[in-house]
This record gives C-alpha cells, sequence and structure tokens, in this order.
C-alpha cells in the first residue's frame, strides 16, 4: 500500500563483531527472515530512527533492500541498556496472502458505573491480546468499553470484545480484561480501626484512673 511507511536498507556483509564499527560509522544492523532465506541488512541510524517512531510491531512497512522491495513487519527491536541506541533491528517479510499473529493493545474508553457514583475506577488487568489474521486487516489496538461494567461486581472478558472483521483474537476468552476496583475504602478501614482503637484506649485510662482513685481513698 502507498500510505506504508519506506524504510531504506542495504545488503550487509560486516557481521559478528565487525558491526561495532558500523554503527560508529552510522549505520545500524539488522535481518530479515521469512518467505526467504535470511538477509543481513544496515541500515542508517537517522533515518531509521524516524521511521520506527511511526512504525511498530503492529503496522506494515515497506523495506526497501538496494531496489528489492519486500513488505515486512518489525518484530524485534535491540536497544543499548543505558543510551538507548537501537543497536539492531530483525524484520519479518509477511506473504499478504497468510495469516500472520501479531499483539493488539487493549485502549480503554467510557466510563464505569460505580465510577461515576465516586467509588472508585475500573482498570485494565491485561494490556494486549494475541490477534490472527491477514496481514492487510492488521489492527494495532482493540476498545475496551468501560461502560460495560455497571456494577462493581462486572467484570469485562476477552470474550466481550469485538474485534474487526477479518481479525480473530487467539487469547483465551475467559481471561480477565478489566474490572472495577474500590479507591481509599482500605484507608477508610483503617482509619474507623484507629478511631476505635484510640476510643478503647481512652475508656481504658479513664477506667485505670477511677480504680486509681478508689484505692487511694
Amino acid at each position: 500500500m502507498s500510505d506504508r511507511i519506506k524504510i531504506e536498507a542495504e545488503p550487509r556483509t560486516v557481521v559478528g563483531k565487525k558491526v561495532k564499527q558500523l554503527r560508529r560509522e552510522g549505520w545500524v544492523p539488522g535481518v530479515v527472515y521469512g518467505k526467504q532465506e535470511p538477509v543481513a541488512v544496515q541500515m542508517p541510524w537517522r533515518e531509521l530512527r524516524r521511521a520506527l517512531r511511526v512504525v511498530s510491531t503492529s503496522h506494515l512497512a515497506n523495506l526497501d533492500i538496494a531496489g528489492d522491495q519486500r513488505t515486512v513487519l518489525v518484530r524485534e527491536i535491540q536497544q543499548h541498556l543505558t543510551r538507548g541506541d537501537i543497536m539492531h533491528v530483525d524484520f519479518l517479510e509477511v506473504d499478504m496472502l497468510q495469516t500472520i499473529t501479531s499483539e493488539a493493545e487493549l485502549v480503554a474508553t467510557g466510563e464505569a458505573g460505580p465510577t461515576a457514583e465516586g467509588l472508585g475506577v475500573a482498570t485494565l488487568t491485561l494490556r494486549s491480546i494475541e490477534i490472527e489474521c491477514l496481514p492487510d486487516n492488521l489492527i494495532s489496538e482493540i476498545v475496551v468499553d468501560f461502560a460495560r461494567i455497571v456494577t462493581p461486581d462486572d467484570v469485562i472478558y476477552v470474550s466481550d470484545l469485538a474485534a474487526p472483521e477479518g481479525v480473530t483474537i487467539l487469547t483465551d476468552p475467559e481471561t480477565v480484561v478489566a474490572r472495577f476496583e474500590y479507591v481509599g475504602l482500605e484507608e477508610e478501614e483503617e482509619a474507623v480501626g484507629e478511631a476505635e482503637f484510640f476510643e478503647a484506649a481512652d475508656a481504658v485510662e479513664v477506667i485505670s484512673k477511677g480504680k486509681e482513685e478508689e484505692f487511694d481513698e
């Protein structure tokens, strides 16, 4: 598709420890695997970084290897632990006629009934789910509608999610996606407990004084 991000690359001959020099010269090593034999590539780090700001692991991209264009998914990005520099990128070449598996992020929308009543908040217990589809049907996110939580006991499961046509959800349908949580309840209980404790302590103190006065007399 014309609106896909294009990533320029060149065939790579440098391997092993020599890739350190490659990085110093402004290149990022990578590999393409999938439909054909794996191909080692290298990409200008500045242009690659700019492309990866837009392309995630759920977006198709056109990888141009010296004029040989391939449709790919970014499968893994290795970064330096402290500097955050891109050290290596794995690309998966896809067959547009074969289904692929990917991850779709869960995005919350709407408001739970108990939240509107000030009882607490609805929270996601799952961040992403596994999906299967043809490459052209690939999606990056699925919406979770918190409005489905009408009472504090309501729970949203994977089976409650609506996937677009052509997309199959592979995650166990009985997996909990979102639930309601009371806010401040534990703190209130602790406060009540402390108040009862001090009231009881005051009562003991008064009784103790009374006994001492009675003893002195």
